[in-house]
């Protein structure tokens, strides 16, 4: 198999590289990730495009959608998604632990449990999620529209764990803790 390596900034476009430089002046770097993904201007404008807009949303919160993030991650195998999302989510006020059960699809909240066993189950099943999670879920007090972009926010998971199941890049974030 061919060996895929993170770009360099001059080994993309200059497209690529002016995304390189505004997700440089947000982040304070380049993940990897991200990097990999500049290969194609079209699919890192799009990823980050798609996911600056269900940021924008007072849906989920940016807490429940790491709680997400993790949980798809964990479905996929992802090791770098679950690197990343792990220190994003600790950052957003989730403890170690709380990390760690979320990834088993495990809160003691309610309402986001609801949404990580649905998120879950969506993942697992490649979208035909279990009928008793989606009424969970409406029962929680969602909607539809909180339905479609949890489905949104499943896929744009799915797409960067896909990038890294493809490309097994180098982790650039502290290794998530592993779980039982």
């Amino acid at each position: 198999m061919k060996t895929i390596t993170v770009p360099a900034r001059e080994q993309v476009s200059t497209e690529s590289q002016a995304i390189f430089d505004q997700i440089q002046k947000k982040m304070g770097k380049v993940p990897n990730l991200y990097a990999t993904i500049g290969y194609s201007a079209p699919a890192l404008k799009g990823m980050l495009d798609y996911e600056a807009t269900l940021t924008s949303s007072s849906i989920f919160t940016a807490k429940e959608r790491e709680a997400i993030n993790l949980v798809v991650s964990q479905v996929n195998a992802c090791n770098y998604c679950l690197a990343a999302h792990t220190a994003i989510a600790q950052m957003k006020g989730f403890t170690k632990e709380e990390t760690i059960q979320i990834r088993k699809g495990i809160s003691k909240d309610t309402k986001l449990d609801a949404t990580i066993l649905l998120a879950q189950s969506i993942a697992e099943n490649k979208g035909q999620a279990d009928v008793t999670h989606i009424d969970n879920f409406f029962a929680a007090g969602y909607d539809e529209a909180a339905l479609i972009e949890l489905i949104g926010l499943v896929t744009l998971r799915t797409f960067t764990n896909y990038v890294y199941a493809a490309t097994e890049i180098a982790i650039d974030f502290p290794a998530a803790p592993p779980i039982d």
